[in-house]
């Protein structure tokens, strides 16, 4: 059997792990998922400290999945 260099060659993976963090300046953030091919994401989610809901933005990447 023989090897290839497209068969030893590593795919980049689809999903990445991301750290949102909250735009409050309460320090609380959470991780999650997201394709790499998609933009820094923003959304609009609670935060406990602060007991409403605020704007959470991409800080940064944490890893491939």
């Amino acid at each position: 059997m023989f090897l290839t260099g497209v068969a030893l060659a590593k795919t980049k993976s689809k999903l990445i792990l991301v750290r949102m963090l909250s735009e409050a300046g309460t320090g609380f953030g959470f991780n999650i998922k997201r394709k790499r091919v998609v933009e820094k994401l923003v959304m609009l989610r609670y935060d406990p400290i602060v007991k409403k809901p605020v704007l959470f933005k991409e800080f940064k990447k944490i890893r491939s999945i």
